[in-house]
């Protein structure tokens, strides 16, 4: 009988000290989520982390991006075909937005401080600006594991083979000259 009571006292000793014993993986974010350089036209840096930074992410349906925000940095207006995007506040006030589909075109507008939420819509055309005098920072989570960015000016005025500018002029009701000078202009991609 002492046999098998110091046997079921061993194994649960054991199980304790296992249950208290942990080890993991470093982050594989540690190494992919570092701030971006704010230095650019658009004052604002986007670091992805999707399934072509970590392969592990594919068919898991998330994704993430950290971004930094120059003093009145944006993100310009920009969508994602294939993600709604929820986007958290870690440092400084932002002004986000969203326009939703046609007829309405309606603008949804929001200021963000520290630890404030905001979700955008899967394929709305939405942005952020930094209205603080400070740098700002954000993170977003992303409802597919490659959920694509289209950034509107860079899309329709800064294709890889342009757009006729006639067809553009009338689209937007710009004069010709209008639409070939924002074609001439170097469209900075912040993704």
């Amino acid at each position: 009988m002492k046999k098998g009571v110091s046997f079921l006292v061993t194994v649960a000793l054991m199980a304790l000290a296992s249950s208290l014993a942990s080890a993991s993986d470093p982050s594989p974010l540690q190494d992919t989520f570092f701030p971006g350089n704010i230095s650019n036209p658009v004052g604002s840096a986007v670091t992805p982390v999707n399934v072509a930074q970590i392969a592990g992410l594919n068919t898991l349906g998330i994704s993430a991006v950290r971004i930094d925000y120059a003093p009145y940095g944006q993100n310009p207006p920009h969508t994602h075909p294939r993600a709604t995007e929820i986007l958290t506040v870690l440092e400084g006030t932002l002004l986000v937005g969203f326009v939703t589909s046609n007829p309405e075109n309606r603008l949804f507008t929001k200021v963000l401080n520290k630890d404030d939420v905001f979700v955008f819509p899967i394929g709305l055309i939405h942005f952020q600006f930094n209205i603080g005098h400070t740098n700002a920072v954000a993170i977003a989570g992303l409802s597919s594991q490659n959920p694509g960015v289209i950034t509107i000016a860079n899309a329709v005025f800064g294709s890889d083979h342009a757009v006729d500018p006639d067809f553009l002029a009338r689209a937007f009701q710009l004069e010709k000259n209008v639409v070939e000078y924002l074609q001439s202009r170097f469209w900075y991609d912040n993704n």
